[in-house]
């Protein structure tokens, strides 16, 4: 291939076609954590040049999946380690059973219908889909993202997404990866948010972390020897 048959299949293709191929790299480890990248190797690969590579590893950085290093280029990052999957879960405890329960007792914008959207999408795609593990994580993504976004507190909302807690969780590979478990306790948020049931929203969404949390915790061979610390249910006045 010439160098002038290269730029033009590079300029035809998308530089997101290279982001999604890149995150989906690194999201099952064929980029191993803390590796550097090779710039060059992925621009062959792909049959593109150096600057979609580049464009999509900053969208990378964005999503902190990647780190530049001045003078040193590109890596991925390492996985959560037990401590942080442990503080994650804690944020997140004090959050989204909170979010679960407004969105339960707001009756004009319920979420329900929307989620139940995504929840269906999802379990259809488990009889068709080859990589069920990227669905779970796109769908989980939406749903947890719906359910906040429903609270209209935006400093909460942004709060959670610059975790960008699914991409990381994922990479831990957890014992639940084809999400039936995940599903049934979605289902169960859905049920109460739809029958706009603060409690039981609030309860259903303080299970589902928990069971989430045990699930990720078992991608280590050992506990680091604290628990959660599970705050207090969410009181409204």
């Amino acid at each position: 291939m010439t160098d002038n048959s290269l730029d033009l299949e590079s300029r035809a293709r998308p530089s997101v076609d290279v982001y999604a191929a890149l995150r989906a790299k690194v999201l099952d480890l064929q980029l191993p954590p803390d590796e550097k990248v090779n710039i060059d190797a992925l621009a062959r690969e792909f049959g593109v040049s150096q600057t979609p590579v580049r464009e999509a590893l900053s969208q990378l950085e964005g999503d902190k999946l990647i780190i530049k290093t001045p003078g040193k280029g590109y890596r991925t990052t390492q996985l959560l380690g037990m401590a942080e999957l442990r503080e994650l879960f804690e944020f997140r405890l004090m959050v989204e059973p909170w979010a679960a329960r407004v969105a339960a007792a707001n009756r004009l914008s319920n979420p329900a219908r929307l989620l139940q959207k995504s929840l269906s999408s999802f379990e259809d795609g488990m009889e068709t889909e080859p990589n069920v593990r990227h669905l779970l994580v796109a769908h989980d993504t939406q749903f947890h993202d719906s359910i906040l976004s429903a609270s209209s507190n935006q400093f909460a909302l942004h709060a959670y997404r610059a975790t960008h807690c699914h991409l990381h969780l994922f990479r831990l590979h957890p014992a639940d990866y084809q999400g039936r478990q995940t599903v049934g306790e979605h289902r169960s948020i859905v049920d109460a948010v739809g029958a706009c049931d603060p409690d039981a929203a609030e309860a259903a969404m303080h299970a589902h972390l928990i069971g989430a949390y045990h699930r990720f915790a078992e991608a280590f061979s050992q506990d680091s020897g604290k628990g959660l610390r599970v705050p207090p249910p969410a009181k409204l006045c």
